[in-house]
């Protein structure tokens, strides 16, 4: 799968209602999951206890934080588009999110990602993103929402 490359502030302007694309799957692991759990310092069991999530949990496993799927929204959205040209790049908003599916460990996501509008700000591009998690072998997604990129173009 090829990444899309957008050089500029026209070329990014010139996809906006267009899907940008798919990235490959990434596989969701119990040590990705617990070493979340220690940088975040949630230790809920429904993530790192696999023998009391098979015997009490109604997924019967251990499930990936919410915001461990989020946080895993940069690296995804790199699979898709690479920006080039670019003095700096900032993750601005979180403008909607909704979880709408646990993500149970051994699962594999994909993001998909559309642009939904370019503004520029005098020569940043601010960049509204539709973004939905999917789960391998799952009908309803992981997530779904818009998030906002800046984008500081050189030039």
């Amino acid at each position: 799968m090829s990444k899309l490359i957008i050089r500029s502030l026209t070329e990014l302007e010139a996809r906006v209602g267009q899907e940008l694309g798919v990235s490959p799957l990434h596989l969701i692991t119990q040590e990705q999951i617990n070493q979340f759990a220690a940088a975040t310092l949630d230790f809920q069991w429904i993530h790192v206890d696999a023998a009391r999530a098979q015997a009490e949990s109604p997924f019967q496993t251990t499930i990936a934080h919410g915001y461990l799927t989020l946080a895993l929204l940069p690296y995804l959205w790199q699979q898709i588009v690479v920006i080039e040209n670019l003095k700096m790049q900032v993750n601005y908003e979180v403008e909607t999110l909704r979880f709408n599916q646990a993500v149970a460990v051994n699962s594999s996501v994909h993001l998909r990602a559309t642009l939904l509008s370019v503004t520029n700000l005098r020569g940043i591009a601010k960049a509204r993103v539709g973004i939905t998690m999917e789960v391998d072998g799952l009908k309803k997604p992981a997530y779904t929402g818009v998030v906002t990129f800046l984008y500081h173009f050189l030039g």
